[in-house]
């Protein structure tokens, strides 16, 4: 009976150490070495933006001193199960904390609720998501706003008179319709300016873009006076389409995020305006934030980083130099 005893209280023992130890491997990395693991997930990798937004992600940590930055995304913004296949490997990861941008407002609810259900805080940023999950902060541009930034901005460039065309980006995607939606509220105050074309979609990258515009500016370029484009990868393809119709002169183009030929633009003529954003500050300030909630620290449910509007005549004060030229992170 004494060695019955003997081996059942080492077994209990043993057992007691096995669940131990099986319950701090589950723990988030910080309880092991004081290192947050921050998982920053984009709409895609290949563009300027995003390339800032991870510069302005590390800047974050990097003034934080315990934070580790895991940089992951789809490549292409069209890749809406990529990005969930992203967030799920996070999740399954057991990071401390996930800053993402939704490439559509309505598919990543699910994904975010299951962060949610595991106790892993999310941050969104750029784009917003749909109702059904938890975040606990929203930091972006003003969208809505830029878009009538934008509109009036095409207004003034064709002396409020004349007809224009809008070229939207993609269904789906939050931030691109809160442009379009601030544009046309813009233009519905113009009594002589006429929107031809509002519901067209050019698609997520350079190449459909340009195809998309060229077919509306062959369509309209007889009468067109001006076009608004939402996104970097639409409005480097609406550029190249009225380079290569030739319109480029003749159509004023207001154009939303900075790209060197779009950049280049407003010093020949050939772009009116260009939107700007500041996503070195939303990277920056979204990975703050869900480090501050960690830690138990208030934080504000919306946090605004700006909407700038860059033109020939201010390209190089500031913060238009700024914005037009972000830090961007190395690949």
């Amino acid at each position: 009976m004494p060695r019955l005893l003997t081996y059942l209280s080492c077994s209990l023992i043993a057992f007691s150490c096995l669940l131990g130890c099986n319950a701090g491997s589950r723990k988030n990395s910080a309880d092991a070495d004081g290192r947050l693991r921050i998982a920053v997930i984009p709409k895609g990798t290949s563009h300027q933006f995003w390339m800032s937004v991870h510069a302005g992600a590390e800047a974050a940590a990097e003034e934080l001193g315990n934070v580790e930055i895991l940089w992951k995304g789809p490549e292409t913004e069209a890749d809406t199960s990529g990005q969930i296949s992203v967030v799920k490997n996070f999740i399954t990861g057991r990071v401390d904390g996930i800053c993402l941008a939704p490439n559509h407002s309505q598919a990543l609810v699910d994904v975010v609720a299951e962060a949610n259900a595991v106790g892993i805080p999310v941050v969104v940023f750029d784009s917003g998501l749909g109702d059904g999950a938890k975040i606990v902060s929203y930091v972006a541009t003003d969208n809505y706003r830029g878009g009538v930034l934008a509109g009036e901005c095409l207004a003034d460039a064709i002396n409020h008179q004349g007809k224009v065309l809008l070229l939207r980006y993609k269904e789906g995607s939050e931030s691109t319709e809160q442009r379009e939606k601030g544009f046309l509220d813009a233009m519905a105050k113009e009594s002589a300016i006429e929107v031809v074309s509002s519901d067209q979609y050019a698609g997520t990258t350079t190449e459909e873009a340009m195809a998309k515009a060229t077919q509306l500016l062959n369509k309209y370029r007889d009468d067109l006076n001006g076009i608004f484009a939402v996104c970097e990868p639409n409005c480097n393809g609406t550029h190249e389409a009225l380079v290569q119709t030739g319109l480029k002169s003749k159509v004023k183009f207001v154009a939303f995020d900075p790209s060197d030929r779009l950049i280049d633009g407003l010093s020949d003529g050939s772009v009116s305006g260009i939107l700007l954003q500041d996503p070195y500050e939303m990277g920056r300030q979204s990975v703050l934030n869900i480090v501050a909630h960690i830690q138990g620290k208030q934080v504000d449910a919306v946090i605004s980083t700006g909407e700038y509007v860059a033109t020939a005549e201010n390209q190089s004060t500031e913060p238009f130099d700024r914005l037009l030229h972000p830090d961007v992170a190395d690949h």
